[in-house]
């Protein structure tokens, strides 16, 4: 680096006053080069570095981590980022809710200049390195050493007495040598997607290690003397060829703040409840319980419930990635719900996320206490079979007197998904159709009996106070294919000022679109200005059977529907390939490879 170059960006640097800022800067060019780094994550490091220190809880810790970050955004020595759905990076425009921060190459080159000042860091992170670093390179006084994301396939056999980081994350190591059971000094020891990684030492050592992670390894065993990891903060794993986690080893953690188990290549692993209550300082846990029994004695246990501050817990077989992007949630899959009420997830009153795949429940009445899904963002169901409603008209009898909002259920919903529920006729009950105001996704499939989305009780039909607008004013997807009984969206008129993308194929018994189109000066309906694209299924049904609220809606909304030819040919690639691939899962991995569209849950069911 151009050395006048590195005396302004020193200046600024330096200009920080504040040591644990400075650290957290320089930790970001442990990094790659053009890499975002997740805060999350970020914060996850700087905690268990002690680099953020001196809080009461973690949660402080995180507030203070994210008032660090926001801090070296503000004076330009980090960029504030987002990654899009597609893959592709962009920097953040006004609006983003961005999660993931980016170091400017220069600025990065300056934060390596000042760790390696003192020879104590080794930073060759991403540097497509094939073979390891001269052996001048590895000197005693090294604490840190970051070869993330290389093709190196072997590392050193001995290392500097005073190593504190291990970061091999994301290469093309086998095995660890025996030495680094002799890396007493070690506090993190980073193994991620070391996919070729078959053997990992004796751990027996390591007292001092506070974060570990296997995660997405080739691991055949568990590794040794883990129970004497006393001081571990941060555990993430897979299973490691287990198909359970073995007994006593949590037990002797007790300083365990973040547990996270994950499955490998469709390989679950189950660990029991008695393991996890035993960490009273969990505040983080992912894990699969292998029946529901588990899974109520883990309701069960109320201070170690109260203590999460996110979860993401599976009874039974769920695909890895169920649901991401949110942080409280219950994955529940081929089980047998007992109806008389206590298996109700009701101790946990503020889920975000509930995910029903092939379970027995008539509606979610027997799943969870509606007055508890306050805070929820997505429901998911796939395959419930006997389920008839999402609401059971059981309950307006048994509620309490309604209120107007009717404490606020599902007023935190942003994303519902119902796909192959072969009984069910309707979904949503008017009458809590206004507490929807954060609903922004509705997509149903495949649901041969479907009469209604949002359907009426017998009291609203009969009653003279019948509603009649309801405003979805974050509605952007409406998504409803192949329900060849459908009759009807909404008896009322719905207002989606925000709708994006309308899809209707194969609702033949549809006949009303209930969505209401401003109106213009002179009375015309205009579209919404955020609707890009209407997908229809077949045409003729479409323009001879389809009527909308007002009479010319249908000529405003032409140019935003799919041409014709479009809509055959995405019909028959779908046709085509759900001959080839009956797997939903495998479906949809092969439609984004043609750019066609697939309905459905990308998770391949459980048999």
């Amino acid at each position: 680096m151009d050395e006048k170059v590195f005396k302004l960006l020193r200046f600024s640097y330096d200009r920080l006053g504040d040591l644990a800022l400075q650290q957290c800067l320089l930790y970001c060019a442990l990094f790659p080069e053009d890499v975002y780094i997740e805060k999350e994550g970020l914060i996850d490091y700087l905690i268990d570095e002690g680099i953020i220190k001196g809080m009461r809880s973690r949660g402080d810790a995180f507030d203070e981590g994210h008032m660090m970050l926001n801090r070296l955004e503000n004076v330009c020595l980090l960029e504030n980022a987002k990654m899009d759905g597609d893959g592709s990076r962009r920097v953040k425009m006004d609006g983003d809710d961005s999660k993931r921060v980016k170091m400017h190459d220069l600025i990065r080159d300056m934060a390596i200049q000042i760790l390696q000042d003192n020879s104590q860091v080794m930073v060759k992170a991403g540097a497509q390195l094939k073979e390891l670093p001269d052996a001048e390179e590895w000197t005693e006084n090294l604490t840190r050493v970051s070869l993330m994301q290389n093709e190196i396939k072997e590392i050193p056999s001995s290392y500097s007495p005073r190593l504190k980081v291990l970061d091999l994350s994301g290469t093309s190591i086998k095995n660890l040598p025996d030495s680094v059971s002799d890396l007493v000094s070690l506090t993190a020891l980073l193994l991620r997607y070391c996919d070729k990684l078959k053997h990992v030492p004796s751990l027996k050592k390591l007292t001092a290690l506070k974060r570990l992670d296997l995660s997405c390894t080739a691991l055949e065993k568990m590794p040794q003397g883990m129970e004497c990891l006393t001081n571990l903060r941060y555990l993430r794993m897979n299973g490691c060829g287990e198909k359970e986690f073995p007994n006593g080893i949590l037990q002797k953690l007790s300083h365990l703040q973040v547990f996270i188990l994950e499955e490998l290549m469709g390989a679950p692993i189950t660990v029991k409840v008695k393991e996890v209550v035993s960490l009273r300082n969990l505040l983080t846990l992912e894990c699969q319980f292998e029946s529901l029994s588990d899974f109520l004695e883990f309701l069960r246990s109320q201070d170690t419930i109260q203590s999460l501050s996110t979860y993401k817990i599976s009874v039974g077989s769920l695909h890895k990635d169920f649901c991401k992007g949110i942080s409280k949630i219950v994955g529940l899959s081929n089980l047998s719900i007992n109806r008389d009420g206590d298996f109700q997830v009701k101790l946990l009153n503020d889920i975000q996320g509930l995910v029903c795949h092939f379970i027995d429940a008539r509606s979610l009445c027997d799943v969870l206490s509606l007055e508890n899904a306050t805070e929820l963002e997505l429901i998911d169901i796939w395959g419930c079979n006997s389920m008839e409603s999402l609401v059971s008209s059981s309950w307006f009898c048994s509620a309490p007197p309604p209120l107007p909002s009717y404490n606020g259920i599902f007023s935190g919903l942003k994303r519902f998904c119902c796909f192959e529920c072969k009984s069910m006729k309707k979904l949503f009950p008017l009458v809590l159709l206004s507490n929807l105001v954060n609903l922004e996704s509705i997509e149903v499939s495949y649901c041969g009996k479907m009469e209604e989305i949002i359907g009426t009780t017998d009291e609203e039909s009969s009653s003279s106070n019948s509603i009649m607008e309801v405003i979805l004013p974050k509605l952007r997807i409406l998504e409803l294919f192949h329900l060849p009984e459908l009759k009807s969206i909404c008896s009322a008129k719905l207002i989606c000022n925000s709708l994006k993308e309308i899809t209707v194929i194969d609702c033949g018994e549809l006949k009303r679109m209930p969505i209401y189109l401003p109106l213009l000066e002179n009375g015309q309906p205009s579209p919404p200005p955020s609707l890009e694209k209407i997908i229809v299924y077949s045409e003729e049904w479409w323009e001879t059977k389809v009527e909308w609220e007002h009479p010319n809606a249908k000529d405003v909304l032409r140019s935003f529907e799919e041409p014709r030819e479009e809509c055959n040919n995405r019909e028959a690639q779908v046709e085509r390939l759900q001959q080839l691939v009956p797997d939903m899962g495998r479906l949809k991995m092969l439609a984004k490879l043609v750019n066609i569209g697939i309905h459905g849950p990308s998770h391949s069911r459980q048999e």
